[in-house]
């Protein structure tokens, strides 16, 4: 299920905003999330389904650990650079619900912006090896 909030919510990475003035889902997400619906795996196939789904979006996923008490209804957060437009990249969230059932994506937002400011370095450490 989509993120009723993942519209409203700021971009914190520098890889890639979304326009808040844009009342849609982008589309990236939108399709993303698709392609993860019918997930029912729980924790043991969660890294692999989201892998396979960022792939097909010409995305990667950077890394998963688990919510922590971050996002309410969430045991798993994968950590998710995706295309935005033909050059930029953004980074996105992919949530494990606690039932293990249900994917769903979350724009990054002021509670998870140390996720993303760890993502950048993280792509940054990459990029130098």
């Amino acid at each position: 299920m989509i993120s009723p909030e993942i519209a409203a919510r700021p971009q914190a990475s520098a890889l890639g905003g979304i326009d808040h003035s844009e009342p849609m889902l982008p589309m990236e997400l939108v399709e993303l999330e698709l392609s993860l619906e019918g997930y029912a795996d729980g924790d043991a196939g969660f890294c692999e389904a989201v892998r396979q789904a960022a792939n097909r979006a010409g995305g990667e996923l950077l890394f998963d650990l688990p919510a922590g008490g971050l996002i309410a209804d969430c045991r798993r957060i994968a950590v998710l650079r995706i295309p935005d437009g033909e050059s930029d990249r953004r980074v996105v969230l992919a949530l494990l619900d606690y039932a293990g059932t249900e994917i769903r994506m979350q724009a990054p937002d002021e509670d998870t912006a140390h996720l993303v400011r760890f993502a950048d370095a993280f792509i940054e450490v990459l990029e130098r090896i």
